[in-house]
């Protein structure tokens, strides 16, 4: 996995754990992770960063509206 260091100003109050889940959560919501790369990054379990992702206002369903289409028609 690999690791980096970002600079932040003292005045902003952010710890290293929100951080992490901010960056995991864009990362998800992105595409870029699944579920369970995502909350590794996070350092939190599957279930508790899905329960989570609505603090982010990202849905759990991270998947294109075509899809569904597609899976109703293949039903």
């Amino acid at each position: 996995m690999k690791t980096f260091t970002v600079k932040l100003p003292d005045a902003l109050d952010i710890d290293s754990k929100y951080l992490s889940m901010l960056v995991a959560t864009k990362l998800y919501e992105q595409g870029k992770l699944s579920l369970g790369q995502a909350a590794e990054v996070a350092g939190l379990t599957k279930r508790t960063f899905a329960e989570l992702l609505g603090n982010f206002n990202v849905s759990i369903f991270n998947f294109p509206p075509s899809d569904l289409s597609n899976d109703v028609n293949n039903a």
